[in-house]
């Protein structure tokens, strides 16, 4: 009676090691344009939120509040008027949590990095008057070159609307950015 032992030769384990590695070799560049993507999805969808909470706190405060992007996609929203009511800070998020490696532009604000919002929940400017048609905040990749970053803009309307949008897209898509 003869025992057969069963397993892998050394040369089907090497075969199989090879096929992995090309797998990876192929596969990497896309998972780092992935993960450079979720980064820039994660900060723009934390500044649609930080610009919501602004507004709602003006108007549940019934004070003008800004929304100020700080370095890289953090933020923080606090009360223009600083009262023991409403204070100069009432939430923040540091760019370190989760969306490192973005630049953020604010545009239209007539502030640097700034929106503010009055008591009604509409765009207003730093002393308080009508606010612009429109104030976009522009999310991209520092890492990523143009062709492989997928770059979102959080546009925020005089009404006081907050939407996320694709600037890269156009046509009948509803993800576009509305000029």
């Amino acid at each position: 009676m003869t025992m057969r032992h069963s397993g892998f030769s050394l040369i089907e384990l090497m075969i199989v090691l090879v096929i992995v590695g090309i797998g990876l070799l192929v596969g990497l560049p896309s998972y780092a344009n992935w993960v450079a993507n979720s980064r820039i999805r994660n900060a723009a969808e934390s500044i649609q939120n930080g610009l919501q909470l602004a507004r709602s706190e003006a108007v549940r405060r019934n004070a003008r509040v800004s929304f100020v992007v700080t370095a890289g996609s953090g933020w923080t929203v606090g009360c223009v008027a600083v009262t023991a009511e409403c204070p100069a800070a009432i939430q923040s998020r540091a760019a370190s949590e989760g969306s490192t490696g973005v630049t953020v532009v604010v545009t239209n604000s007539g502030t640097a990095n700034t929106v503010f919002f009055n008591s009604f929940g509409a765009s207003v400017t730093a002393a308080g008057a009508a606010g612009p048609a429109r104030v976009d905040v522009d999310v991209d990749s520092a890492t990523l070159a143009a062709a492989d970053s997928r770059n979102l803009r959080v546009s925020v309307f005089s009404g006081g609307a907050v939407r996320m949008c694709d600037p890269n897209l156009g046509g009948t898509d509803p993800r576009r950015c509305v000029n």
